[in-house]
């Protein structure tokens, strides 16, 4: 099997798309204009797509009060620091920093609406 896409229940799902495509680098592959608002962003090697949309059958999970370890998006990043300045100042809120023993470096930050962001630099890269 091979991974599709990855879920997520947000409150905008039209302002949340378009912040990760002008601030992550991700493209809009579909879109739905009308309710649930579903949008389907490509990362920049279209291997995996990140599904928004707002759906009112499940309550919204609240994002900013779960810890990432329970669930974030990560990418991959040449300089996790330059990058987590360049989020900041587009709304993302810095959560934490690990350096790992075989020279990965991770930052957490959370998105404007709360949903947790890795920015990875591995040490040995995993794919």
């Amino acid at each position: 099997m091979k991974i599709e896409h990855f879920a997520l229940n947000v409150p905008d799902p039209k302002a949340m798309s378009a912040w990760y495509v002008q601030h992550c680098g991700l493209r809009v592959a579909f879109k739905l204009d009308e309710a649930p608002h579903t949008h389907f962003l490509a990362d920049t090697g279209n291997h995996v797509l990140v599904e928004i949309y707002r759906n009112e059958k499940d309550p919204l999970p609240d994002y900013s009060r779960q810890h990432p370890l329970r669930m974030h998006l990560a990418f991959t990043v040449g300089d996790p620091v330059s990058e987590q300045r360049r989020l900041e100042a587009a709304g993302a809120k810095y959560f934490e920093e690990v350096k790992l023993p075989d020279g990965s470096h991770l930052i957490t930050l959370r998105d404007p609406w709360g949903i947790p962001i890795q920015l990875c630099k591995r040490g040995r890269p995993m794919l």
